[in-house]
């Protein structure tokens, strides 16, 4: 058996790709740790990194509540949650691509219609590497971690990435108010 140095997924030994994840172990041989930052990365989990407790909304929330409730409280993202599931989630960058310059006159509209349905998602005990990985191929700046049944739990920030990788590196960490 492999283990994924992704998600820990057990693998039949010579397999390209991991049958839980689906990201590639060809080049799994390359994946031995070259600094102690990717040593922790490879080692540490998404839980350890304490992501905020995620703000979430009904599928029918209109969507000028909820960009007023992300600016209230300084959230770049909200879940969408529908009897107690994630189903979406409406970021920033939806906002922007979706809404537009027609954000005012569209605030009535809920906000189902513009979230990005069935989003990627992880649990807290997946790998930070893991976490890196899927923020990086989806160009995501926030990754919704869930239970086993889908319940939203948190929201992985990149910013979060950053502040961990920083505190490797032995740099000063940042003050919530640098945040």
């Amino acid at each position: 058996m492999m283990l994924c140095p992704f998600c820990g997924h057990e693998n039949i030994e010579g397999v390209d790709e991991c049958e839980h994840c689906e990201c590639s172990l060809v080049d799994v041989e390359l994946l031995v740790p070259a600094t102690p930052v990717e040593r922790d990365l490879l080692r540490d989990r998404v839980g350890s990194l304490k992501p905020r407790v995620p703000l979430s909304v009904a599928p029918d929330t209109p969507v000028g509540r909820v960009l007023q409730r992300m600016h209230e409280n300084s959230f770049g993202c909200v879940g969408v949650v529908q009897e107690g599931r994630l189903i979406g989630i409406f970021s920033e960058r939806d906002a922007l691509l979706k809404l537009g310059k027609h954000a005012a006159s569209l605030r009535d509209r809920p906000v189902s219609d513009f979230m990005t349905a069935n989003p990627k998602t992880l649990q807290a005990d997946a790998k930070i590497a893991f976490a890196v990985r899927h923020m990086d191929q989806g160009g995501f700046r926030h990754l919704p971690i869930v239970s086993e049944s889908n319940e939203l739990v948190s929201v992985l920030t990149v910013r979060d990435i950053l502040r961990y990788v920083a505190g490797r590196m032995g740099a000063a960490p940042l003050t919530a108010t640098e945040a």
